[in-house]
């Protein structure tokens, strides 16, 4: 199952892509979450694991741009794709590029092309857990890496900070930081 988060700080257009979504994975094969502040998306990426977000790149405290930068600072093998109705495709290209997006989407999206584009990074992203999954096992096969960091790795892929634990000097774990 894989999950998705939509960031938009128009309600409507988070309902309408929820709605598309819904109709092209019905069976529950795709969480999708949504959100309308990027502050706040972002909170929810620093404590969830998703494998693509989809964000507006025109939105009022923070650009998707800059948002989806730190996506990926926080989660590099999320996939990040954008909407824009912007009509100015120098920016927006040099803005791809530096952020490294996935996939830019026109607003109003054709909605199989949404749908199209949600797939596709889904399998890019299963893709690249399974290659890294593949490259873990080659280095341990190797004896590059220990069965007891591949585990670490493994757990990190599923749900990332599981494996960053701060403990107090008596050797409790400080929840505060956590």
């Amino acid at each position: 199952m894989g999950r998705v988060l939509l960031v938009d700080d128009e309600g409507n257009v988070l309902s309408a892509l929820r709605r598309a979504l819904r109709r092209a994975f019905p069976d529950g094969e795709l969480q999708i979450e949504t959100c309308d502040d990027a502050r706040r998306a972002l909170e929810r990426v620093a404590a969830m694991p998703f494998d693509a977000v989809v964000s507006d790149y025109r939105m009022p405290a923070m650009n998707g741009v800059a948002f989806l930068k730190e996506v990926r600072k926080l989660q590099p093998d999320a996939v990040r794709l954008i909407l824009s109705a912007s009509t100015d495709f120098d920016t927006l290209m040099a803005a791809l590029n530096e952020a490294e997006i996935f996939r830019y989407i026109i607003k109003p999206w054709a909605e199989d092309e949404l749908i199209g584009a949600v797939r596709e990074a889904l399998a890019r992203r299963a893709q690249t857990q399974e290659d890294r999954r593949l490259a873990d096992e080659q280095r341990l096969q190797q004896g590059e890496i220990s069965a007891e960091e591949l585990e670490r790795r493994r757990l990190e892929a599923e749900d990332p900070g599981i494996t960053r634990v701060n403990w107090g000097p008596d050797g409790s774990i400080r929840l505060e930081d956590i």
